[in-house]
């Protein structure tokens, strides 16, 4: 479900550099050609953190209990009729998340953490937030 959302930001790439925000994404492990892979769905740069520094000091990991959540079924139904189709290898329990990071002290802007495989960030929320942060730039 990664690569689609990693997808639909690379779409914003264009907007995103006309308000001199780059894209960055950070994944947990390189397993083979994976990360090569991600790459044609994500146009950004990619970093990979082997140690998890960015997930934090608690990882959000969702277990078995995933398989009972009705939207974890509509996400994956969602991804494969869009043509996005997964693989079983490598560890991939551990919740992901968007962050929109201002420049200098603004800090993080927008913060999301996925509640259950799939759960995507608003894109319109990515680009009302970038504009923001250039907003606060220009005064």
């Amino acid at each position: 479900l990664c690569r689609e959302e990693a997808a639909e930001l690379s779409s914003l790439k264009s907007q995103l550099q006309d308000l001199d925000v780059p894209l960055f994404a950070v994944v947990k492990e390189n397993l083979g050609k994976e990360l090569d892979f991600f790459k044609k769905y994500f146009s950004g740069k990619v970093y990979v953190d082997q140690q998890r520094n960015f997930y934090g000091p608690q990882e959000r990991w969702m277990f078995l209990s995933m398989f009972l959540r009705i939207g974890v079924w509509r996400n994956l139904w969602r991804s494969y009729r869009r043509g996005f189709r997964g693989n079983l290898r490598g560890e991939g329990l551990v919740l992901g998340g968007v962050f929109v990071i201002g420049p200098a002290d603004q800090g993080i802007l927008l913060e999301h953490r996925e509640k259950e495989f799939g759960d995507k960030v608003n894109m319109l929320a990515v680009l009302r937030t970038a504009r923001k942060m250039q907003d606060n730039m220009a005064r």
